[in-house]
Formats: structure tokens, sequence, C-alpha cells
């Protein structure tokens, strides 16, 4: 496991800006944009619009993977 973060850039409405996510939660991020299909700027830039001014953008992505592991954790269990 990886302690510190890494940053890494993104492309957000063609602008350049860089996260720093462990990279646990960046591997879990790429994959869930290509569980959806989407590049993984578009899959950040819904996140940005959707997060409010007090959350960055960093903490709004490790939040978003949470709570989608959680989904994903919760069907399995419901799962025969």
């Amino acid at each position: 496991m990886s302690g510190r973060p890494v940053k890494r850039s993104l492309t957000l409405r063609g602008h350049r800006t860089s996260v720093s996510l462990e990279d646990e939660f960046w591997a879990e991020f790429r994959r869930l944009a290509e569980s959806k299909g989407r590049p993984i700027n578009q899959l950040a830039a819904e996140i940005d619009a959707d997060r409010g001014l007090e959350l960055g953008l960093a903490s709004a992505i490790r939040l978003y993977v949470l709570r989608a592991l959680k989904r994903e954790a919760a069907v399995q269990d419901d799962a025969p």
C-alpha cells in the first residue's frame, strides 16, 4: 500500500489541473471510469461539477470511489 498521495494531471473542460491521490484510489477511479465507458477526465469533470466549494477535487474523487465500492459490496451481499 502506498502511503503518500501521488500528484496526477487531469483535464477538466479544457483546463489542466492536478489531484493528489493514493495509488489505490487512482486505480479504482480508473476502473470505475472504464466500467462506465467514460474517459477518466470526463468522470473527473462530472465529479468536479457536482462537488461543493467546500470540498476539494481529490477528496470528492475519494468519496466517489468509496461510495461506488460500498454500492458494489451491497450488490454482492444481496446476490444469492
